[in-house]
């Protein structure tokens, strides 16, 4: 890994009053540098599940990324992209509609990027096992950058299998939406070399009960080709090309496509009425965009909306898990480069016995999720090329997952803030951006009850959901008894099901799942520090509450990159 000296990013540093005339008051001293360039790939849990779920073949270009994410440059793309948030420009001069939506040149340098480096939907122009590996691992380094901007290529990813559903218009945006090329601005589609989509499902009225939902699909004259008229109430990223959007059609609640711009050339009506005052996610643009005659194209049949657009659903979980676990790493590593340049008391931050149990448990739940979100893309990866106990396994372990890993990202962040003290609660720290993005990640794609439902949901109508999870259990099954002892609690709830347990038995789902896998794969101090806490009791209630005996320094040192 390159780094750069103090004296090479800070001319002059330590000089007494530099820049102030002398005055000794301005003295800087026990400050870090800036954490920027480091290397964002430079993590063991991912390195090594990266190889484990097939897609080993990518480590050149994810280390690649990994230095790229973690540059000064892009570094500072990310924050520009949110400190000038998107403006929305509904007329033109001349009083023309136009409903666009301008973003700062940093929003397109970070999405162009993204799009070159394969995390939008390449992998389905991809035949190599692990593909998908490959760009879920791309998107926890890359996730160090800006979150915002994952969002249009998290939907991109998703759409395809949905529109694969309809084999005609997949063959026309299919080769679009999985190019690498980034092409912003509204333009017929076809005529553009690469596509970006999006999605309409929720309105205000019901939320994610999208069976609900008013807005209407009238036929017109041109088989497959319906009008809409509603308004959605969370559409993001509506400078996409294209959005598959729910709406009531005559057999029912049915799913379309909408593109922005017509296939001879004028603007489809998609009048955006505002964009949304977020608390995080600032630098995407989520808006409430009106239909009235708009043109859309239908996929699926009409009345299976929801059964046609549940494999967005689930590719986007995937994202929602994957960016969690990419914010817990990142704020570890920035709490990390924090407490090593930062002395209290006598003694840097970094050795004093209380930070590094603090330290050593945040790094056990990074790796956790870490390991998690690389499983479920490895089954994802395997689902789609036929494995049918990879997808029964897939269905399930990914609500579940998604429900977990972004339950715990907000107190993570929160603790790993509080390990820079003030420093970390000022904005130019980067930190209270990333604790304004964690509990999004939460709410996106259903939030913690509609994830923990969907589970129950599962259970009841496909037995081999709860058979494939009972299954990757026991491949760790004698390894250690405080597991053992867990799983056989979670069968106990499993015979219930009751919908008041259902967050209790998600839970248990998760924290016996990412045993399971440590118990696999990851160094025994992990394991054992994982089973005795987040299975054994032996824990608090808050971050730093490990047991003496739990192998800290071996926790800490795996976790921490090589930051100068």
């Amino acid at each position: 890994m390159v780094t750069t000296s103090v004296d090479e990013r800070h001319p002059g540093f330590g000089e007494r009053g530099n820049g102030h005339g002398g005055h000794a008051t301005h003295d800087v001293a026990n400050q870090p540098a800036p954490l920027a360039p480091y290397d964002a790939s430079d993590d063991i849990p991912l390195l090594e599940g990266l190889r484990r779920e097939g897609a080993g073949w990518a480590e050149e270009d994810l280390r690649r990324l990994g230095r790229l994410a973690g540059s000064a440059q892009v570094q500072e793309w990310s924050e520009q992209a949110n400190r000038h948030e998107p403006e929305l420009r509904t007329h033109d001069r001349y009083g023309h509609r136009i409903d666009e939506v301008e973003f700062h040149p940093s929003w397109h340098h970070l999405m162009r990027t993204a799009v070159a480096e394969g995390l939008a939907a390449a992998p389905w122009a991809d035949d190599r096992p692990g593909a998908h590996v490959a760009r879920t691992a791309g998107g926890l380094v890359w996730g160090h950058t800006d979150a915002g901007h994952g969002c249009p290529t998290s939907m991109t990813y998703a759409a395809v299998p949905v529109l694969r559903r309809q084999p005609e218009l997949a063959k026309v945006y299919e080769p679009l939406l999985t190019s690498r090329e980034y092409e912003p601005g509204l333009r017929v589609p076809t005529e553009k070399r690469g596509l970006l989509a999006g999605m309409g499902m929720t309105e205000k009225q019901g939320g994610s009960d999208v069976r609900t939902n008013t807005t209407t699909a009238t036929p017109t004259a041109e088989p497959g080709v319906y009008a809409l008229r509603g308004h959605k109430w969370f559409t993001s990223a509506p400078m996409c090309d294209v959005f598959l959007v729910l709406a009531q059609a005559p057999g029912g609640l049915s799913c379309f496509l909408v593109p922005r711009v017509l296939p001879d050339g004028t603007r489809n009506t998609f009048r955006i009425q505002r964009l949304k005052d977020k608390l995080g996610n600032r630098s995407n643009a989520s808006s409430e965009p009106e239909f009235d005659g708009t043109a859309a194209w239908l996929v699926g049949p009409e009345g299976q909306g929801v059964k046609t657009i549940i494999e967005m659903v689930n590719c986007t979980r995937l994202d929602c898990v994957m960016m969690s676990a990419a914010l817990m790493r990142k704020t570890l590593v920035e709490a990390g480069h924090h407490v090593r340049h930062r002395s209290a008391f006598g003694a840097r931050l970094v050795d004093q016995p209380l930070m590094r149990n603090v330290l050593a448990d945040l790094a056990l739940e990074s790796e956790a999720a870490t390991t998690l979100t690389l499983r479920l893309a490895g089954a994802a990866d395997r689902a789609v090329r036929g494995d049918a106990g990879e997808a029964a396994f897939r269905r399930i372990a990914t609500a579940v997952g998604k429900y977990w890993v972004t339950k715990r990202g907000p107190a993570f962040t929160a603790e790993a803030l509080e390990c820079l003290g003030g420093n970390g609660y000022v904005e130019e720290s980067g930190m209270p951006r990333h604790y304004r993005e964690a509990p999004l990640l939460s709410i996106w794609e259903g939030s913690g009850n509609v994830n923990a439902l969907d589970v129950l949901r599962a259970l009841g109508r496909d037995p081999a959901t709860a058979q494939a999870l009972l299954d990757e259990l026991a491949l760790s099954r004698g390894a250690d008894a405080r597991l053992d002892a867990a799983v056989v609690r979670l069968k106990d709830l499993l015979a219930e099901g009751a919908q008041v347990n259902a967050r209790r038995l998600v839970e248990r789902m998760a924290l016996a799942l990412q045993g399971s896998l440590l118990v696999r794969h990851a160094p025994p101090a992990v394991a054992d520090a994982f089973c005795a806490t987040r299975l054994g009791g032996d824990w608090g209630h808050a971050f730093g509450t490990l047991p003496a005996a739990a192998g800290l320094d071996a926790l800490v040192d795996r976790a921490l990159p090589d930051t100068a």
